[in-house]
């Protein structure tokens, strides 16, 4: 039987959302699929819920089954043989896992690959849907499978990372939405002391090494969460820049004619496609929209974060229609100033900017 049904705004970083229809809670992975294919064969709507973390989930909630993704486990394949620092570990992990207790277990374990991606919310089986990724790292730099159920197809499929089409903040899970639950994912690390080569220079700063060189991965973990505190990034109750799905926008990618097109000073990073990726915090912030910006139509229980640009946070009591508002104001603005349109990152359910 259906579990009894609380609102979604207090399982969402957001903490905004109605309630659903009803609430199921998935704690195996035959209890899953089951969830979902019940629903499925009455036509009833499912919303799959691990974290909520990149959700924004309308007032009136949602007319359908909430399926809250509850599984565990870590399974590890570890091949010690040889110089260690050149060894490695197949990792496979259930979807409802705790993303950052997965990368803070890895970096006790010395695997490496995810160290950057620390402090991140959500849960495991999120993270290749969104190709997660922050500080120079991504998911895709490591994930090996994907392993899901297939609502069209009724049944398991393994998909190689080579067939997942992972780009920036994509891939084919997210391009076919609800078709596929991830069931877990199996990553492959190298084993060692050191991370990754630092890739991104603000983190490479913060460490005291230059760019493509490489860190203790305790010390790149404490680094990122330093980082992420700094600009209301890591979850804390007590901080309402908190209250937020992350970065709202993600970096648009610009013709060269739209690029050419901005300010001489707006960051360019020129593609492998041709295309050129600016920044959407630093559109956002010349378009006019400082850090705790808020509008009068849409109240002063939502504003844009006061450590970083990207976020738009609840400032407590806020309603979904107060911070869709927000960001419309915002996503107009910014295509007003330099004619490029901001898309949002987190999903809409009930509700569309």
């Amino acid at each position: 039987m259906p579990d009894p049904v609380p609102d979604l705004r207090d399982h969402t970083t957001l903490r905004l959302g109605g309630p659903g229809r009803e609430w199921v809670r998935a704690t195996t992975e035959a209890e899953l699929i089951a969830a979902v294919s019940e629903a499925d064969v009455v036509g009833t709507p499912v919303l799959l819920l691990a974290g909520g973390s990149n959700l924004v989930v309308a007032d009136a909630g949602f007319d359908g089954r909430v399926v809250q993704v509850a599984t565990t486990g870590i399974s590890a394949d570890v091949d010690s043989s040889g110089d260690p620092s050149c060894s490695g570990a197949t990792v496979t992990i259930a979807a409802g896992e705790g993303w950052d207790d997965v990368v803070a277990e890895a970096v006790e374990r010395r695997w490496v690959g995810i160290e950057a991606l620390s402090g991140i919310p959500g849960s495991v089986g999120a993270t290749p849907i969104q190709n997660v990724g922050a500080y120079g790292q991504e998911v895709a730099q490591t994930i090996a499978r994907v392993r899901v159920w297939d609502r069209k197809l009724n049944g398991v499929r393994t998909f190689a990372a080579s067939e997942c089409q992972f780009g920036y903040r994509s891939s084919r899970f997210k391009a076919d939405p609800g078709r596929h639950v991830v069931l877990d994912v199996t990553f492959q690390f190298r084993q060692g002391t050191l991370g990754a080569p630092v890739r991104y220079a603000e983190l490479a700063r913060t460490l005291g090494v230059d760019e493509g060189a490489r860190a203790p991965l305790a010390d790149v973990r404490s680094a990122v969460l330093d980082l992420r505190r700094g600009k209301g990034m890591v979850l804390d109750a007590d901080d309402h820049d908190t209250w937020s799905a992350g970065s709202f926008f993600t970096n648009p990618f610009l013709t060269a004619d739209q690029a050419a097109a901005l300010p001489a000073d707006a960051p360019r990073w020129e593609q492998p496609d041709g295309t050129v990726k600016s920044s959407a915090g630093w559109l956002i912030e010349h378009a006019g929209f400082d850090k705790g910006w808020t509008s009068r139509a849409a109240g002063e229980r939502v504003s844009l974060s006061t450590k970083h640009t990207l976020a738009l946070t609840n400032r407590g009591g806020a309603t979904t229609d107060e911070l869709l508002t927000l960001a419309r104001e915002v996503r107009d603005g910014v295509e007003s100033r330099f004619g490029v349109r901001l898309v949002n990152e987190p999903v809409t359910v009930g509700c569309a900017l």
